[in-house]
């Protein structure tokens, strides 16, 4: 059984920037791949960024790109997602998700174990 737990949420301002932070506790850490994905009010889940030992480089959503870094930690087993020029639109609850190394790492239905979220709100 993986445990997720996702830290560092909060209210920001458009422009200001964040480093959410996700806990990864039993399974093998280092051929885990693990995603962020963020549900905006009214809206579906969405994938933000992934990592994953097998796939190499990360992968990111248009939405983010160039704005958000993802990295691990694979002492601490802790992912994190840096977060800059924030906008409004970037406000949701963010979920960190595990699953095996081979996944398609931008699929929700993939991933096997989840986080309880950490809410991230932007103010204009």
């Amino acid at each position: 059984q993986v445990q997720l737990v996702e830290s560092g949420g909060g209210l920001v301002q458009a422009g200001d920037s964040l480093r959410l932070s996700c806990a990864v506790s039993g399974g093998t850490f280092y051929t885990t791949c693990v995603g962020w994905f963020r549900q905006a009010p009214g809206k579906e889940r969405e994938f933000v960024a992934a990592s994953s030992w097998h796939a190499g480089n990360p992968v990111y959503a248009d939405s983010v790109k160039g704005r958000c870094t993802i990295s691990r930690d694979n002492d601490k087993n802790t992912v994190f997602l840096q977060m800059n020029s924030l906008q409004p639109e970037d406000t949701g609850v963010y979920y960190c998700a595990a699953g095996p190394y081979h996944i398609r790492a931008t699929i929700l239905a993939d991933y096997d174990f989840w986080g309880q979220g950490t809410q991230v709100t932007v103010s204009s």
